[in-house]
Protein backbone atom coordinates (compact mmCIF):
# COMPACT_ATOMS: atom_id res chain seq x y z
CA UNK A 1 0.00 0.00 0.00
CA UNK A 2 0.98 3.24 -0.73
CA UNK A 3 1.99 6.06 2.13
CA UNK A 4 0.17 8.79 1.90
CA UNK A 5 2.58 12.54 2.73
CA UNK A 6 0.66 14.42 4.95
CA UNK A 7 -0.27 17.62 2.99
CA UNK A 8 2.08 20.16 4.90
CA UNK A 9 4.97 17.61 3.97
CA UNK A 10 4.06 17.58 0.38
CA UNK A 11 3.40 21.37 0.35
CA UNK A 12 6.78 21.63 0.95
CA UNK A 13 8.15 18.79 -1.12
CA UNK A 14 6.33 20.57 -4.07
CA UNK A 15 9.08 23.18 -2.89
CA UNK A 16 11.90 20.94 -2.54
CA UNK A 17 11.02 19.31 -5.70
CA UNK A 18 11.85 22.74 -8.01
CA UNK A 19 14.69 23.66 -5.85
CA UNK A 20 16.54 20.04 -5.19
CA UNK A 21 15.91 18.85 -9.23
CA UNK A 22 18.48 21.00 -10.14
CA UNK A 23 20.64 20.15 -6.90
CA UNK A 24 20.23 16.07 -7.79
CA UNK A 25 21.28 17.37 -11.63
CA UNK A 26 19.91 16.38 -15.08
CA UNK A 27 19.37 12.55 -15.24
CA UNK A 28 20.17 10.68 -18.37
CA UNK A 29 17.50 9.32 -20.58
CA UNK A 30 18.06 5.91 -22.79
CA UNK A 31 16.06 7.63 -24.94
CA UNK A 32 16.19 11.87 -25.73
CA UNK A 33 19.47 12.86 -23.69
CA UNK A 34 19.80 14.50 -20.16
CA UNK A 35 16.74 15.37 -19.02
CA UNK A 36 15.68 16.72 -15.25
CA UNK A 37 12.90 15.11 -13.37
CA UNK A 38 10.27 17.91 -12.96
CA UNK A 39 10.39 18.48 -16.73
CA UNK A 40 8.33 15.47 -16.30
CA UNK A 41 5.65 16.14 -13.65
CA UNK A 42 2.96 18.33 -13.31
CA UNK A 43 2.19 18.19 -17.37
CA UNK A 44 -1.24 17.21 -16.73
CA UNK A 45 -1.40 13.75 -16.08
CA UNK A 46 -0.77 11.08 -12.34
CA UNK A 47 3.03 10.36 -12.86
CA UNK A 48 4.19 6.77 -11.15
CA UNK A 49 8.10 7.07 -10.91
CA UNK A 50 9.68 3.85 -10.70
CA UNK A 51 13.05 3.54 -9.75
CA UNK A 52 14.55 0.31 -10.65
CA UNK A 53 17.63 -1.78 -11.51
CA UNK A 54 18.48 -4.70 -13.99
CA UNK A 55 19.94 -7.22 -11.61
CA UNK A 56 16.92 -5.95 -9.11
CA UNK A 57 14.60 -9.75 -9.22
CA UNK A 58 11.80 -7.66 -7.52
CA UNK A 59 12.21 -4.70 -10.75
CA UNK A 60 12.16 -7.80 -13.21
CA UNK A 61 8.71 -8.97 -12.04
CA UNK A 62 7.34 -5.89 -11.57
CA UNK A 63 8.13 -3.84 -14.69
CA UNK A 64 5.80 -5.58 -16.66
CA UNK A 65 2.65 -4.49 -14.84
CA UNK A 66 4.01 -1.11 -14.97
CA UNK A 67 4.48 -0.99 -18.76
CA UNK A 68 0.73 -2.46 -18.44
CA UNK A 69 -0.28 -0.01 -16.44
CA UNK A 70 1.45 2.77 -18.64
CA UNK A 71 0.04 1.91 -21.99
CA UNK A 72 -3.35 1.27 -20.20
CA UNK A 73 -3.68 5.05 -19.20
CA UNK A 74 -1.27 6.95 -20.66
CA UNK A 75 -3.50 8.88 -23.42
CA UNK A 76 -6.00 9.58 -20.56
CA UNK A 77 -4.58 10.64 -17.62
CA UNK A 78 -1.57 8.37 -16.36
CA UNK A 79 2.58 8.05 -17.39
CA UNK A 80 4.98 6.19 -15.98
CA UNK A 81 8.86 7.10 -15.92
CA UNK A 82 11.49 4.73 -15.50
CA UNK A 83 14.61 5.60 -13.65
CA UNK A 84 17.32 3.32 -13.93
CA UNK A 85 20.43 2.40 -11.33
CA UNK A 86 22.39 1.12 -13.35
CA UNK A 87 24.54 4.45 -14.51
CA UNK A 88 26.66 5.34 -17.23
CA UNK A 89 28.37 1.48 -16.41
CA UNK A 90 25.82 -0.15 -16.92
CA UNK A 91 23.79 1.20 -19.94
CA UNK A 92 24.47 -1.65 -21.96
CA UNK A 93 22.49 -3.57 -18.98
CA UNK A 94 19.48 -0.96 -18.69
CA UNK A 95 18.79 -1.58 -22.74
CA UNK A 96 18.74 -5.08 -22.68
CA UNK A 97 16.54 -5.51 -19.70
CA UNK A 98 13.71 -2.87 -21.31
CA UNK A 99 13.87 -4.61 -24.77
CA UNK A 100 13.78 -7.60 -22.89
CA UNK A 101 10.32 -6.44 -21.20
CA UNK A 102 9.40 -4.57 -24.31
CA UNK A 103 8.79 -1.11 -22.13
CA UNK A 104 6.85 1.45 -23.72
CA UNK A 105 7.19 4.10 -21.50
CA UNK A 106 10.11 6.25 -21.25
CA UNK A 107 13.30 5.65 -19.06
CA UNK A 108 16.06 7.94 -17.45
CA UNK A 109 19.62 6.60 -16.55
CA UNK A 110 21.29 7.54 -13.36
CA UNK A 111 24.52 6.82 -11.33
CA UNK A 112 23.33 5.03 -7.96
CA UNK A 113 23.91 7.58 -5.90
CA UNK A 114 22.51 10.25 -7.77
CA UNK A 115 18.99 8.51 -7.99
CA UNK A 116 19.28 7.81 -4.14
CA UNK A 117 19.64 11.62 -3.50
CA UNK A 118 16.94 12.32 -5.92
CA UNK A 119 14.65 9.61 -3.96
CA UNK A 120 15.57 11.39 -0.58
CA UNK A 121 15.68 15.12 -1.59
CA UNK A 122 11.99 14.44 -3.03
CA UNK A 123 10.71 12.57 -0.27
CA UNK A 124 12.33 13.64 2.83
CA UNK A 125 13.20 10.44 3.21
CA UNK A 126 16.18 7.76 3.36
CA UNK A 127 16.50 5.47 0.05
CA UNK A 128 16.00 1.76 0.46
CA UNK A 129 16.61 0.62 -2.52
CA UNK A 130 15.06 -0.92 -5.75
CA UNK A 131 12.21 -1.37 -6.73
CA UNK A 132 10.86 2.12 -5.25
CA UNK A 133 7.97 4.61 -6.17
CA UNK A 134 7.06 7.93 -6.37
CA UNK A 135 3.79 9.05 -7.35
CA UNK A 136 2.89 12.36 -8.72
CA UNK A 137 -0.04 14.81 -9.27
CA UNK A 138 -1.32 16.11 -12.82
CA UNK A 139 -0.05 19.39 -11.29
CA UNK A 140 3.20 17.79 -9.83
CA UNK A 141 2.79 17.25 -6.04
CA UNK A 142 4.42 14.68 -4.58
CA UNK A 143 1.43 12.84 -3.14
CA UNK A 144 3.37 9.09 -2.19
CA UNK A 145 6.34 7.20 -2.16
CA UNK A 146 7.30 3.55 -1.76
CA UNK A 147 9.97 1.42 -1.26
CA UNK A 148 9.63 -2.14 -2.60
CA UNK A 149 7.17 -3.81 -4.90
CA UNK A 150 3.60 -2.54 -5.54
CA UNK A 151 1.18 -3.67 -7.02
CA UNK A 152 -0.71 -1.95 -9.69
CA UNK A 153 -4.00 -2.00 -8.62
CA UNK A 154 -3.32 -0.13 -5.64
CA UNK A 155 -1.69 2.70 -7.90
CA UNK A 156 -4.63 3.08 -9.73
CA UNK A 157 -6.81 2.97 -6.33
CA UNK A 158 -4.99 5.69 -4.97
CA UNK A 159 -5.29 7.58 -8.05
CA UNK A 160 -9.18 7.14 -8.40
CA UNK A 161 -9.63 8.04 -4.48
CA UNK A 162 -7.43 11.49 -4.92
CA UNK A 163 -8.71 12.66 -8.67
CA UNK A 164 -11.15 14.67 -8.95
CA UNK A 165 -14.44 13.84 -9.99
Amino acid sequence: MLKRIPIITAFFMAMLITINTAHAGALGSLQTGDTPLDAYTGQGKWLVVMLWASACHVCDEEIPHYNALHLKRHAKDLQVLGISLDGKGGEADATSFLKRHDVKFTNLLGEPAQVAGLYSSQTGSRWLGTPSFLLYSPTGELMARQAGAVPVESIESFVAKHSDK
